[in-house]
């Protein structure tokens, strides 16, 4: 995405000069300095922990408003697309910035469909992960492992990328239901062509020969709804990953197999996981709603309340809100008595009426509720990151798409401000003491 033109200007006065540092202006208003050139003028770098302050990049694809509590993709509000929309069509919107119209879409499905199996010798890497490997591990070795069997990209990574794109996204819903069947034990359950993507996840990943799986459509909205929520979020740490490995030259499968290992951490990807954690520990307390809040305001307790705050939204995460109502449908539709839930809205209520929380902008995130739906589904705790990965994957791939094709990137090397020691003279190994 080429940098947008600017006509207006920030002074910056270092050491008694002026430098004019040219200010670029998003589509949607948002204000840049741009420092790009800060160095070679100044010699000065910029200090900004985190990124908290700086952009890495310009982007088409999604935009976020914390403090209004806005998410679109492409332009399209993520409250019209959850509502509207398959999964499978907002992975299309997100790598083709367009929606499909039913040709495009039949045809992404078929390619969909074509791709869904793995490579057989590819099933015998399961057997070689310990039992008790975490899933998002395996998911990144599997990932980076596809390159091997399928090196189209290696010669021009753009030339065949819709196809890539298809491939991945189908074969790692297969790859995370078959690495959820091989933890328990069960046969491997095939993709069909008669069911939709999220429904051949779900089949894959409950049908038995036992005990045959019907999808019911009721749990495939409810999926569906969830992935399209996380399909991207803008320069994340996962997607920051994801465009790092990428800008090194790094093929499309070893950047998204970075994506995986760098959500997998929890303080990214790991919410929703600590969110069932906390709200079981709170049931088991006797639901001693008061206990976990009063330790969450004590500063000299490192007690935090999971699923609440985040990032960038200073207002209520528009996700929360759908995932809020889905959970509400979904257990109502499926008559699932989950005391979490219950315990879920007692503590956002206690939390949006209390003052100490207000000031610090923590309202429930899209974390909150969705480890509830995914119980209601079957889904086991282990396997929530997975999901995560499963409905972001579309978002990484156009990132990676789009990095791609900006004739402005660079390889990704940020600089430091160095703190250590000064020069040393350096001392003999027999004169240290």
């Amino acid at each position: 995405m080429p940098t947008p033109p600017s006509t207006a200007s920030a002074q910056l006065i270092l050491d008694g000069t002026s430098y004019e540092l040219p200010i670029i202006v998003g589509s949607e208003g948002e204000r840049s300095i741009d420092i790009r050139n800060l160095f070679n003028t100044t010699g000065y770098t910029v200090l900004d922990n985190g990124f908290k302050n700086s952009a890495a990049c310009t982007s088409t694809i999604t935009y976020v408003d914390g403090e209004r509590g806005v998410l679109r993709y492409c332009g399209y509000a993520i409250e019209d697309l959850a509502e509207h929309c398959s999964f499978v069509e907002v992975a299309y919107l997100l790598l083709h910035n367009k929606l499909p119209n039913q040709q495009e879409l039949d045809d992404f499905y078929s390619l969909l469909g074509e791709f869904a199996l793995l490579h057989e010798d590819m099933i015998h890497f399961f057997d070689h992960f310990p039992a008790a490997a975490a899933p998002m591990s395996i998911l990144s070795v599997m990932v980076n492992s596809l390159v091997n069997f399928y090196p189209e990209m290696s010669d021009n990574p753009r030339e065949n990328l819709d196809t890539t794109a298809c491939r991945l996204i189908s074969k790692i819903r297969t790859i995370a239901a078959f690495s959820y069947k091989m933890s328990i034990g069960e046969p491997l359950v095939y993709p069909r062509h008669d069911l939709s993507y999220c429904g051949n996840f779900l089949n894959m990943m409950f049908d038995r020969p036992v005990r045959p799986y019907t999808v019911q459509p009721e749990m495939e909205r409810a999926l569906n709804k969830l992935l399209i929520l996380h399909a991207d979020h803008e320069q994340n740490c996962s997607t920051s990953a994801v465009r790092l490995v990428g800008s090194s030259g790094g093929d499309l499968y070893s950047s998204i197999s970075a994506g995986i290992n760098a959500l997998a951490g929890p303080l990214h990807g790991g919410a929703n996981e600590a969110v069932i954690r906390m709200l079981e520990a709170i049931h088991a307390d006797n639901n001693d709603y008061m206990k976990y809040v009063n330790k969450a305001k004590d500063k000299n307790d490192p007690f935090r309340l999971s699923g609440f705050g985040h990032r960038i939204y200073r207002t209520y995460d528009p996700r929360g809100t759908i995932i809020r109502e889905t959970c509400d449908e979904i257990l109502r539709i499926l008559d699932v008595q989950d005391p979490l839930l219950e315990i879920a809205k007692d503590l956002e209520e206690i939390v949006l009426n209390d003052e100490h929380f207000a000031r610090r902008n923590l309202y429930p995130n899209v974390d909150f509720y969705s480890g509830i739906i995914y119980r209601a589904l079957g889904i086991p705790t282990t396997m929530f990151t997975v999901m995560f990965a499963l409905g972001r994957l579309p978002g990484w791939i156009a990132q990676w798409k789009e990095m791609h094709g900006d004739k402005e990137i660079k390889i990704y090397r940020p600089r430091q401000l160095y703190t250590g020691s000064p020069a040393r003279a350096f001392v003999p190994m027999e004169e240290r003491t």
